[in-house]
């Protein structure tokens, strides 16, 4: 039975009141979790109901359940990973995406949907300065977009080797050589693996002390490549920020007819801000770029992007086709040709309405604050003795190490500590990561919120979270 006014009236309220609750108090609480899985998993354990709730218990349960084991991603001092703060537009978009239930998968079903994603993507080509006749297809995330730009690059080198992969699968294909940084992310090496690319497949091209590729190494290897080359650079390494030397490696690229695509999950943004598109010169001349719009552009989860220049071989890749869809068109962008999922969200709304709420210029404000916040911190924290920044801070990524000056294993036991004890603090929260087999603190500052009075309260407790690990250790 359909709901009525009253009905939806007292669960939505009952929704946005709890949101509201959350949100207002994000800033003053911990930024970390008040439980651990374990703990959350014993609070969720239940047998399968027998009888239903009614809405606005199911609500209420599940928000007083829930609020321990809730991390603090959209909290102004959260540095742990490369998250954005899910900005409230983008919620307020997206809780409309989940009232009006539509599944963006074809532009018959949910021509709204549909529209906004066309435009929203036309929106992201120029913020992006990337050719404007690319193709985007509305993801999950970096992963799904690295996998989809890579399906396009695979099947597009194959083509070119007079293979026709749609057609005859990948048994008995000519080779690929694939080329890709030593430092790049995880999840690229996962697509990789998804496509059926194994390790002898791949050529790893060494890295210098920011994690970008080498030039000499990768000429090199590109040297030694035989058949069909994809190349796979780096726009913002996740720990260092650093961007490989594109303006260097396409050129290179070319001269082998390779696919060149470029992993931008959070970097690519810089080319939407006047003050850090230098370090991203040159990705335009790639063929496919992967992005995520839940990093820098604030929107909730989940939401990437996959551009790709040649549209037609995106289609080729991704488009799914039967007798009860709409048949394909040229003339009009459907959703599904360009993506894995015939179901799947309508990401648009939230991207369309935060490009409208931020536009151009605050872009490009919000990357050239939070690259000047992550500086202003690394500065402060550097000040102390015993404390290291290991990166040069060209983005929002600050990599720090404690007690660097003493043996490895004491600076990794002392770094450890200071982290753990962060965490248990509260005041901010910041995670860890191994950068050239040294233990070391990651921040990333990506908070649509975070402010600068944030990060020198942040920089102070880590700092207090260091002397009191020092003097225990001593």
């Amino acid at each position: 039975m359909h709901p009525n006014r009253d009905e939806l009236t007292a669960l939505f309220s009952r929704a946005s009141a709890h949101a509201l609750s959350f949100r207002t108090s994000i800033t003053d609480r911990p930024q970390r979790p008040e439980r651990s899985y374990g703990e959350m998993r014993q609070r969720f354990e239940a047998p399968v109901p027998e009888t239903g709730d009614a809405g606005p218990d199911v609500l209420e349960e599940l928000a007083r359940l829930a609020a321990p084991g809730l991390h603090a991603t959209t909290g102004p001092r959260f540095f742990g990973w490369v998250i954005g703060g899910s900005h409230p537009v983008g919620v307020a978009a997206d809780w409309l995406a989940s009232a009006w239930g539509q599944n963006a998968g074809n532009h018959t079903a949910a021509p709204a949907a549909a529209a906004a994603e066309a435009v929203a993507a036309a929106w992201m080509l120029d913020l992006l300065h990337l050719p404007r006749q690319a193709s985007v297809g509305f993801v999950t995330g970096a992963t799904m977009a690295n996998f989809v730009c890579l399906t396009a690059a695979r099947d597009a080198v194959l083509r070119h080797s007079g293979w026709d992969v749609e057609q005859k699968g990948l048994s008995g294909s000519p080779p690929i050589r694939v080329l890709i940084g030593d430092d790049a992310h995880t999840t690229v090496f996962s697509a990789l693996h998804y496509l059926g690319f194994g390790r002898d497949n791949l050529a790893r091209v060494a890295t210098d002390a920011r994690g970008a590729m080498s030039m000499d190494d990768f000429e090199a290897k590109l040297g030694e490549a035989e058949g069909a080359v994809i190349v796979i650079t780096q726009a913002g390494q996740i720990n260092t920020g650093a961007f490989d030397p594109h303006q260097a490696i396409v050129p290179l690229a070319r001269s082998r007819d390779a696919w060149i695509h470029v992993d931008g999950a959070f970097g690519l943004w810089a080319r939407a801000c006047p003050s850090r598109a230098s370090l991203a010169q040159g990705v335009e001349a790639a063929d496919s770029w992967a992005t995520d719009g839940h990093k820098w552009l604030q929107t909730p989860y989940d939401c990437g992007y996959a551009f790709v220049r040649d549209a037609e071989a995106h289609r080729r890749a991704m488009t799914i086709a039967a007798s009860y869809l709409p048949p394909v068109n040229g003339s009009e962008r459907d959703p599904s040709h360009y993506v894995p999922e015939l179901s799947r969200r309508a990401r648009g709304f939230a991207t369309w309405a935060m490009l409208k709420h931020l536009g151009r210029q605050g872009v490009a404000e919000l990357v050239d604050r939070h690259c000047t916040l992550a500086a202003l911190m690394a500065g402060l924290l550097r000040a102390e003795p015993g404390v290291a920044i290991l990166n040069e801070v060209v983005l929002n990524q600050v990599l720090v190490r404690f007690g660097d000056a003493e043996p490895a294993d004491t600076g990794d036991k002392l770094t450890l500590s200071t982290i753990e004890r962060l965490q248990q603090d509260g005041t901010c929260f910041a995670g860890v990561a191994k950068w050239r087999d040294r233990w070391a603190m990651r921040l990333s500052v990506i908070g649509y919120s975070t402010t600068e009075d944030d990060i020198r309260r942040s920089a102070e407790a880590i700092l207090q979270c260091w002397r009191d690990a020092r003097a225990q250790a001593s």
